[in-house]
């Protein structure tokens, strides 16, 4: 079977100094670029992460120190990497939660602007773990009955992930499938959107998951003492959330996507603020005040009635009241 492809598709498959998204490195990325016209393009790269790498690691995918002592830097390749990559889509097994994370880490500390906003993700895990829920091993068993040759190497990883994907659209096309709310549909499909959308059902904002859309298209975070409150309510009612988390231990492209939302807030915030109107200022003696009439603006002097003389008949009242 030949994808159905607008534009190609980058398979791509890391392997790490660990599994930490923030503080872990890339030791090798291989990358199969699948074309609309079936064409491949495949390039793998090891890289000196700058730091040792754990021996827990190198025991599963098989590179220690010495492999990659005269390895480029990633920064030393990060744009050859953007432009092998292009304007593709991307997709890997498990991509969404580890691989595109640690990728866009790596850009951002190499200062390449890798731009994210019109592509599409396939994660083929996804599709598997929804329908049959196993790992990539069983699962190119399970869809292509071979066992992986070289497995945990990045090249025979993505090989296999590229070939299960195939595989996965010829099993399921027509099948049925029923999400949490009961809705039946047939989402696995020769189609890239309609993949996309069935892989990223948790509508992720960060791709680590820090951040998710909810049904109303808005950010909500999804951890700690917020989870599922919009971002934007959150820095209503305590903006200094913000600054802890872009002085925490998370990862950059998550403190760039909430640097985002923040700037946009503060947009908002800026707009709604409505300025005081001015003081008027007082009218001219020679204007009369507008308005009633028979009201004043200003407290007018009180004019003195004239002095009178004193009478008798006075006199005589003062008397009788004070009974003198």
């Amino acid at each position: 079977m030949k994808l159905n492809l607008i534009r190609p598709l980058a398979f791509f498959d890391l392997e790490t100094t660990g599994i930490n998204v923030g503080s872990d490195r890339i030791v090798e990325i291989a990358i199969l670029k699948a074309m609309p016209d079936g064409t491949e393009q495949i390039k793998t790269l090891r890289v000196h992460p700058g730091m040792p790498i754990p021996l827990q690691s190198s025991l599963i995918h098989g590179i220690y120190d010495e492999h990659i002592a005269d390895a480029p830097k990633f920064a030393e390749v990060a744009q050859e990497l953007a432009t092998f990559i292009g304007d593709a889509d991307l997709a890997g097994y498990n991509s969404n939660r580890f691989d595109i994370p640690v990728l866009l880490e790596e850009f951002l500390r190499a200062g390449v602007d890798f731009d994210m906003s019109d592509r599409r993700f396939v994660d083929v895990q996804n599709i598997f773990h929804q329908m049959e829920q196993r790992t990539l091993r069983a699962a190119y068993k399970f869809y292509c009955d071979k066992d992986i040759i070289n497995a945990h190497s990045a090249e025979a990883d993505i090989t296999a992930t590229y070939h299960v994907l195939l595989a996965q659209l010829e099993r399921y096309e027509g099948a049925d499938f029923e999400d949490k709310q009961g809705k039946i549909s047939q989402p696995v499909i020769n189609d890239i959107d309609a993949l996309h959308a069935f892989t990223n059902m948790n509508k992720p904002v960060d791709f680590a998951g820090r951040m998710v859309y909810n049904d109303q298209g808005e950010e909500v975070f999804n951890f700690g003492k917020h989870k599922n409150k919009t971002v934007e309510s959150v820095f209503d009612i305590e903006p200094s959330y913000y600054a802890w988390m872009k002085q925490g231990d998370f990862p950059l492209y998550t403190k760039k996507k909430l640097e985002e939302i923040w700037t946009r807030w503060n947009k908002k915030k800026d707009l709604n603020r409505v300025p005081k109107a001015p003081a008027a200022a007082p009218a001219p003696h020679n204007q009369k005040p507008s308005g009633n009439p028979t009201r004043t603006t200003q407290q007018q002097p009180r004019k003195e009635k004239p002095a009178e003389n004193v009478t008798s008949d006075m006199l005589e009242q003062l008397k009788m009241k004070f009974g003198k």
